[in-house]
């Protein structure tokens, strides 16, 4: 196995992780919300580290705050929908997939904005390692296409 290919397993690992997390979450939440249970989301949020429960009670607070069980079947959707995407990128890099590596370039990109923009709006260093996080994935991500390509090319030249 080459650097390369240890690179993409590693992110592959996290976003595993991300997706198991989510579905962890899903279905804590499903629980909670057709067991009636008498949970509030301060509960909630208190189980969790104290530097990720500061980012957390707005969640809670939405979730909490009159949902339907439309809106919460609908965000139950997307939330596995979510995991399911972070399972097949998972999977595209796990094997070295070029897709894969376009769809982690791409799905990670989308988040540098939002996480510029929280990030400006005040300094925390969580906000700051996910930026740190997301960034080093880009860019490594970035520079593995860009080998693959240039490796394709001399290829070709070379076969020419």
């Amino acid at each position: 196995m080459n650097t390369t290919t240890g690179g993409l397993r590693a992110i592959a690992m996290l976003e595993t992780a991300k997706g198991l997390l989510v579905v962890a979450i899903l279905l804590s939440l499903l629980a909670l919300f057709h067991g009636g249970a008498a949970v509030t989301p301060g509960q909630l949020v208190g189980q969790l580290p104290s530097g990720l429960a500061a980012h957390f009670p707005k969640v809670f607070a939405f979730i909490a705050s009159g949902i339907t069980a439309g809106q919460f079947h609908l965000l139950a959707m997307l939330a596995a929908l979510y995991s399911a995407m972070r399972f097949i990128e998972a999977y595209g890099l796990w094997y070295a997939r070029t897709w894969a590596e376009w769809f982690a370039l791409v799905s990670c990109s989308v988040y540098l904005p939002i996480e510029f923009y929280e990030l400006a709006k005040g300094f925390s260093w969580i906000k700051v390692g996910f930026l740190s996080l997301n960034l080093v994935i880009v860019l490594y991500v970035a520079y593995v296409l860009i080998k693959k390509r240039s490796a394709r090319r001399l290829i070709k030249e070379g076969g020419a």
